[in-house]
């Protein structure tokens, strides 16, 4: 494969690093969302507002997104895509602890696709809080190599019915999608800069993070006052600013968002 031999060789080491486990960042996602600041230790999926990357202003390309990062494959045009990932709960994260994390490669991986080559990226990261083991989770990130070529994108009109007995509706616009940006230190102009997006990237409209689904779909057992265990989800196709769209689930542990079919699904395991 074409792509392989820009990763013969690559294999970046371990990195730790350390943060404090700060409630101001859990209560302004909180606000963000509409919800009470949480009490006590961050909710399922909360500590990606912690670890933050805080590339200088030349370290970033056109778009917004690092030119260079330690996890980043050596891909000439890469385009960047989170395409799911798993995580397991051992303890709670608790407020006004320092946690650290160790990030490490899991694997990577050249696949076909409808579209050409992709390389996949897991990494793996566990984090924990004085000597304790928290929590495992793995990214799975998807990269391109090059243009893409023209995009087709199927859009909800209104939103969609269900019979789950868990649902939360969406319908972000681009204040929500900034405020995101800002507390995940996410500068990619795909989620606030709409003429880039439609112009450079072929997109219909500014582009929901995908992170921001799998936390909605974590806040479902939540509200539900039921713990997870586990989770994993993916991310099938995108949702755009504007799009209505709805979170769905139940004790059966099947979430998704779903619009125009689904844009994306976990399995959950609870503590039941």
């Amino acid at each position: 494969m074409a792509l392989a031999r820009y990763l013969d060789g690559w294999q970046p080491g371990a990195v730790t690093s350390d943060d404090a486990v700060d409630a101001a960042q859990a209560a302004a996602f909180a606000a963000v969302i509409d919800q009470e600041p949480p009490e006590g230790v961050l909710p399922p999926l909360w500590h990606w507002f912690n670890f933050l990357d805080q590339p200088r202003g030349d370290e970033l390309g056109p778009d917004g997104h690092p030119l260079h990062g330690h996890f980043l494959p050596p891909l000439p045009d890469r385009r960047r895509m989170i395409a799911g990932g798993r995580l397991s709960w051992r303890a709670p994260l608790r407020f006004g602890w320092s946690a650290r994390r160790v990030s490490s490669l899991s694997g990577v991986e050249v696949k076909q696709g409808r579209g050409g080559e992709v390389v996949f990226v897991t990494v793996r990261h566990e984090v924990s809080q004085r000597g304790a083991l928290c929590l495992v989770e793995e990214h799975d990130i998807a990269y391109r190599s090059g243009d893409p070529g023209p995009k087709r994108f199927d859009r909800p009109q209104r939103t969609p019915l269900s019979e789950s007995p868990w649902q939360l509706p969406l319908r972000a616009d681009p204040v929500l999608l900034f405020r995101v940006s800002a507390l995940t230190a996410n500068p990619h102009r795909v989620h606030y800069d709409a003429p880039y997006a439609h112009q450079e990237e072929g997109y219909p409209d500014l582009v929901v993070h995908g992170p921001l689904l799998a936390l909605l779909m974590a806040e479902l057992p939540r509200r539900a006052g039921v713990a997870m265990v586990s989770m994993r989800y993916r991310f099938a196709k995108p949702v755009f600013a504007g799009d209505p769209v709805l979170v769905t689930g139940g004790l059966d542990g099947a979430l998704s968002v779903v619009g125009a079919g689904i844009h994306a699904e976990a399995e959950a395991r609870f503590d039941l």
